[in-house]
């Protein structure tokens, strides 16, 4: 069986993650068996309608780059995975200029997104049948019933809440296997009663960023002056790839292969996209390269990155 990986962040970790493609193409003798790159996701920044984890992003990509990432990975038939999963949407939003102009530009029937507002997705649907739509975890969906009511919906894959992780009493029972996705390395603390909160309040910011930005394009964003909740103190999202193996929702490479394809998952994503390049790299190898390949394979990608100019980690 093939197993796929969502990785993160294809504009901040564009350079990682293409010399990460590039390694599989040319040395797939360094990768567990059957490992693909199923999507890159995340968004061009600035996006009104990103959503999830990372705060309001202050970089902003033009459409050079955005047509030479599309490109890029595309070519290599890796789809890119927008993240639009901004819970707070309305309708007014939906005629945003900048994310209707990347939806457009990448509307090849290969690229997908990942959706968490009824509006937006409607709206997507409607204007934009080609994209394969991902229902996100920031649904909060933790219930059985009910996500086994998600899966039979008319989604690509559907990202499994990952409270759910390793609940295999529970997870045996699911219809539609093969179309479930499951976050693996969550920094996340499990059952956290303020995750839906920071999903909503991350939302909030992207949209008064995003206005912000229109309104006021030489002046500094700052939350305080839009009375917006700022969970930067969080402490969780400090966690690394060593941090996070004592956690309950934590999934290994072992229970990967060994547990969950047996029962027929196959699809798997790579949390990262407030994590620095280091962290984001030595995950890649915990995750997708044999054990006994890891320090070439690391080398290898260094040395990559280090031709490129891209060994100043951020």
């Amino acid at each position: 069986m093939k197993v796929g990986f969502h990785l993160p962040d294809f504009a901040g970790q564009f350079k990682l993650n293409y010399m990460f493609a590039e390694m599989l193409k040319n040395r797939p003798d360094f990768f567990r068996e059957g490992v693909y790159i199923a999507s890159f996701y995340g968004v061009f920044p600035p996006a009104l309608w990103n959503g999830g984890r990372p705060q309001a992003s202050r970089n902003n990509y033009d459409k050079t780059f955005i047509k030479s990432c599309l490109k890029l990975f595309n070519d290599r038939g890796i789809p890119l995975r927008f993240t639009f999963t901004n819970m707070m949407l309305e309708k007014k939003h939906l005629s945003d200029e900048r994310c209707n102009m990347v939806l457009a530009m990448a509307n090849n029937g290969l690229n997908e997104a990942i959706v968490a507002s009824p509006v937006l997705e409607d709206y997507i649907r409607r204007n934009y049948p080609k994209y394969k739509l991902t229902s996100s975890t920031c649904k909060r969906i933790t219930d059985p019933e009910k996500l086994t009511e998600e899966l039979n919906k008319d989604y690509y894959l559907v990202v499994v809440d990952y409270d759910l992780n390793n609940k295999f009493d529970i997870l045996e029972k699911l219809p539609h296997k093969e179309k479930c996705e499951f976050l693996i390395n969550a920094c996340c603390t499990p059952n956290c009663k303020r995750r839906l909160d920071h999903y909503k309040a991350i939302g909030r910011q992207q949209i008064a960023y995003c206005e912000h930005i229109k309104k006021y394009p030489n002046l500094p964003f700052d939350l305080k002056k839009y009375d917006l909740e700022d969970f930067s103190d969080c402490p969780y999202g400090k966690r690394g790839i060593f941090d996070i193996r004592e956690l309950s929702t934590h999934i290994s490479p072992d229970d990967i292969w060994n547990k969950y394809v047996p029962m027929g998952f196959s699809q798997f994503k790579i949390e990262g996209r407030t994590a620095n390049t280091l962290n984001i790299l030595e995950t890649y190898m915990y995750y997708m390269i044999r054990p006994e390949c890891r320090d070439e394979a690391r080398f290898t990608l260094l040395r990559s990155l280090e031709n490129t100019g891209a060994l100043i980690f951020k």
